[in-house]
């Protein structure tokens, strides 16, 4: 696990921009392709737009991308609460990315069986190979939750790779999430977190004691590849080393 600690949110962006089209390029002149795993929420809107902007649009052969998610909500895919159209508007549609690149969750299906399916759709893709995604991106909750991995719920004691429904009683939603052992098979896993609001969550993930119920996060680190946390000052504050 390695962490990139900048000054400022914007140079957090700048530097994951530029990891993510490392990343990219390295996997399609391994592999003749590159497979990523998407975050949802306002930062990952950031990165995504900056990715699409004339800086970066250049960088990449996004023919070769091929876009999973790494946790959706139960809701229609034009929902204004939807990863997927999130993603769509900031990155998809500003790349013409084509629609046979991106796998979204279909969640026209109850969650279950929505989860099931998207885990069957990750497992064909990678047909023989185990499914192993070249970059994992993911940000961090207040509650120290990433992805769809909330505290305390079953999710956490999953010892397999797959995809699972996630039932959260205080919100009274659904989500769809990749389980901590799909998301640890993947090359390279990078978190986005930036503001003074995430200190205390960065602190219990990576320096409290181990108590995955309360800090799911502490799940999270590639078991062949590289863990890197791309963090502001304002989120590495409470880091005492």
């Amino acid at each position: 696990m390695k962490l990139n600690i900048s000054n400022t949110a914007d140079e957090v962006l700048t530097g994951l921009a530029d990891y993510f089209v490392k990343i990219g390029n390295e996997s399609i002149t391994a592999r003749g392709k590159f497979t990523v795993a998407l975050s949802g929420g306002s930062s990952p809107k950031k990165l995504y737009e900056l990715l699409a902007s004339t800086s970066y649009a250049d960088q990449l052969d996004w023919e070769k991308v091929f876009f999973f998610f790494g946790d959706e909500r139960n809701v229609p895919q034009d929902h204004q609460d939807s990863n997927y159209l999130m993603a769509k508007k900031a990155l998809f549609e500003p790349l013409l990315i084509s629609p046979a690149n991106v796998y979204a969750v279909d969640t026209t299906f109850e969650p279950a069986e929505a989860a099931a399916k998207y885990w069957t759709l990750i497992s064909t893709f990678f047909d023989e190979d185990e499914p192993n995604f070249d970059l994992i991106l993911l940000g961090l909750g207040d509650n120290s939750h990433t992805a769809s991995l909330f505290p305390h719920t079953p999710v956490l004691h999953d010892t397999k790779p797959g995809v699972k429904e996630v039932w959260l009683e205080d919100q009274q939603v659904w989500r769809i999430t990749l389980n901590a052992p799909l998301i640890n098979e993947g090359r390279y896993i990078a978190f986005l977190v930036y503001g003074e609001g995430k200190a205390i969550a960065v602190h219990h993930v990576l320096e409290d004691d181990e108590d995955i119920e309360e800090y799911p996060a502490q799940l999270i680190d590639s078991i062949a590849g590289e863990t890197l946390w791309f963090l502001d000052e304002a989120a590495a504050a409470d880091l005492e080393e």
